[in-house]
């Protein structure tokens, strides 16, 4: 089965989040165990374990990193990504997020699903350089990929 069956995000440097980001958060991680799709290409110089996978996800020495292990525990993958190309669509991804929280308290539907238009867009945009930088170790769908990019929003920015 090539899927996520478990993911913890080391968040133990984080400041508590917000109620919105712990939502956003909560949302994400649900979404990504009951659907996703994510598999570890073979390798010729050596055999890669079948998921299912258990990931931890985290920044250490500004770097994102997966750990992935098989749900007996086996170690599986661990990889790397620099936070560089991210930086932007994360900072615009909760800047606009802002907006939305902010909208919905006070604003009419129309400019409400203006401002959720926009969000989805710069979320695509994440989850597209995601799988961009995830080229030749995972394979993605697209869903897993916008559902990832959220806790990477979530790690990045500090809860």
């Amino acid at each position: 089965m090539s899927r996520i069956s478990r993911i913890e995000l080391d968040d133990r440097n984080l400041p508590p989040p917000t109620p919105e980001i712990a939502q956003e958060r909560r949302v994400a991680m649900f979404d990504l165990i009951e659907n996703n799709s994510f598999a570890l290409p073979q390798r010729a110089d050596r055999a890669v374990p079948e998921g299912p996978y258990q990931l931890e996800l985290a920044i250490r020495d500004k770097r994102l990193v997966f750990d992935l292990a098989t749900d007996a525990g086996d170690k599986a993958a661990e990889f790397h990504l620099s936070l560089s190309p991210f930086r932007q669509v994360v900072k615009d991804y909760w800047q606009i997020c802002e907006s939305y929280f902010d909208a919905v308290k006070s604003m009419p539907p129309s400019q409400i699903e203006t401002i959720d238009m926009a969000r989805r867009g710069i979320h695509n945009e994440g989850a597209r350089i995601l799988t961009e930088r995830l080229e030749d170790k995972a394979e993605i769908d697209n869903d897993t990929a916008r559902r990832l990019f959220t806790l990477i929003c979530v790690l990045h920015f500090g809860g």
